[in-house]
């Protein structure tokens, strides 16, 4: 039983990273597409693809003992609303500071903004995984066990998309440019639906995941 349950972790972990490699690429062509070119960064987006989503495949495990399609669906959702979540937090707590005209010129990462909003993002991400860990783990006893891993699937998942949702307070976005950021969160949840698609396929039948 004990081999059976490690044989089974790893393939989801495994999955979990093929599938998080597998949207950061797909990232990459709609990026392409739509915005700009960002193929020089290819592999270290797909190796971060791969570490969120073995993150996102191995507390998945830890928290849910006998996995399902919905039970999979939902917990990516909780993510997704995750990102959502942040951005309204930000619009709360920050003062714009800055004009979207500028961020766009600067042509960077508003790694200024990203270090001012730091404090807020760094809360919200052990409040995000205190919540996660408290809404599934309500029947385990290793609880601690189970938070360490949503902690790090959160920590993983802020490092490579939610810092740029951080920083929406602090610029004043008029609304001509909200497309932008709504541009954004369609590309955080379409990211998330290769991984989920991606996943299940590579894991529906030997898991049942579908029932």
């Amino acid at each position: 039983m004990i081999w059976s349950n490690m044989i089974e972790n790893g393939r989801l972990a495994q999955s979990g990273a093929i599938a998080g490699a597998a949207s950061a690429f797909a990232f990459a062509v709609i990026h392409d597409i739509f915005i700009s070119d960002i193929w020089f960064s290819l592999l270290i987006m797909m190796a971060a693809g791969a570490i969120c989503g073995l993150c996102v495949s191995w507390s998945f495990r830890r928290l849910i003992a006998e996995p399902s399609l919905k039970s999979w669906l939902v917990y990516n959702l909780l993510y997704d609303g995750m990102f959502v979540l942040l951005g309204v937090v930000s619009v709360l707590f920050f003062e714009p500071v800055t004009t979207m005209a500028a961020l766009v010129a600067a042509n960077g990462p508003p790694n200024a903004l990203i270090l001012q909003a730091l404090p807020v993002t760094a809360v919200f991400t052990l409040g995000m995984a205190i919540g996660i860990t408290l809404l599934y783990s309500g029947h385990h006893t290793r609880r601690s066990a189970c938070f360490g891993a949503v902690l790090l699937t959160c920590f993983a998942l802020m490092l490579l998309l939610g810092l740029n949702v951080s920083v929406i307070g602090l610029v004043k976005i008029p609304y001509g440019s909200l497309y932008l950021i709504i541009e954004m969160f369609v590309l955080i949840f379409l990211i998330n639906a290769v991984y989920v698609v991606v996943f299940l396929i590579l894991n529906a039948l030997p898991l049942q995941l579908i029932r």
